[in-house]
């Protein structure tokens, strides 16, 4: 579902979801809930003190042993509910869609 004008599509929880931020250095984690994901950023609402979100970069951990886990870069905060954009291996910001290649059938 698309709203508020996004250009990605966002999946709103219905239960609370909980998941992590954490520094990209491992100095800090703050335990939040998931309000809502897309493929190019998610809003959650922390938990504690939100000074540590100032960083330029952090993770977003969605699993308890860390194995799911997105790059991700602050975009908003608005009392306890923070915005937050994933951003690619290369540095870039993840694209809200990218374009699929186009498959062939062999002749025949």
């Amino acid at each position: 579902m698309k709203f508020d004008g996004r250009k990605a599509s966002r999946v709103k929880m219905d239960h609370r979801q909980p998941v992590n931020l954490m520094g990209s250095d491992g100095t800090w984690r703050r335990s939040c809930v998931l309000i809502d994901v897309s493929q190019t950023g998610a809003k959650v609402e922390v938990e504690g003190t939100l000074d540590v979100l100032q960083a330029k970069e952090f993770f977003l951990v969605l699993s308890s042993t860390g194995l799911a886990y997105r790059r991700c870069e602050l975009v908003w905060i608005d009392g306890t509910t923070a915005g937050v954009h994933f951003v690619t291996a290369d540095g870039k910001k993840k694209p809200a869609s990218a374009p699929q290649a186009k498959t062939q059938t062999a002749p025949g």
